[in-house]
């Protein structure tokens, strides 16, 4: 069968009389036609909204993944929990719970004499609540050496107390004199600290 003949046969008119394997080509070509065209306007859409649900079910899983590592872990994060609630009231209970502000002048004034200081304020401010504790901010102005400072400060630091120094200018008392015993003002902020009770919180 040349090309004129099969041209002949696929004519609409003449389809009906061409023969059995033109009608069957033709047949498939259409059936062929008809089931590309559904999978392209249906079936990518599916494949889409498949794909789409695969995505979501990885990362459902990942997520599973890990909640189920968490909660394997569970009874360990509570041990850790109650350790770490049992250090933090050991910590809590080494503030005390009174500011003590008659004992700690004493114990910084002999600190300032002991060093060869000249105190010459120390003024309590009032008690700032910070959440389960307090901070009592101290004016202090005191002058020496270079050297009796230096002491001053490290016996502070050495106080039972918690006590903190912020806040420092130091100058000279005598502007004119530049030897290395000059006399030097000090003026900071010591703060100490006391826990409060629930009914204060």
């Amino acid at each position: 069968m040349n090309w004129d003949e099969l041209q002949h046969h696929l004519e609409p008119d003449n389809i009906g009389t061409a023969p059995a394997t033109i009608k069957f080509g033709v047949f498939a070509f259409l059936f062929i036609g008809i089931i590309a065209a559904g999978i392209y306007f249906d079936t990518t859409k599916q494949l889409k909204v498949v794909e789409r649900h695969e995505k979501k079910e990885f990362e459902l899983k990942e997520e599973f993944k890990v909640k189920a590592d968490q909660a394997a872990k569970l009874d360990l994060y509570k041990e850790q929990l109650a350790e770490m609630e049992a250090s933090f009231g050991a910590l809590l209970r080494q503030l005390p719970e009174t500011t003590e502000v008659e004992s700690l002048l004493v114990d910084v004034s002999q600190t300032g004499l002991a060093a060869g200081l000249e105190i010459k304020r120390f003024k309590p401010s009032s008690e700032e609540k910070k959440g389960f504790y307090a901070e009592l901010p101290i004016a202090l102005e005191v002058s020496g050496s270079y050297h009796q400072l230096a002491t001053f400060i490290s016996g502070i630091a050495a106080l039972p107390r918690i006590v903190t120094i912020s806040d420092m200018k130091l100058e000279p008392v005598d502007k004119e004199e530049q030897s290395s015993s000059a006399k030097l003002k000090m003026s900071a902020t010591a703060k100490t600290y006391r826990y409060l009770q629930e009914d204060e919180q």
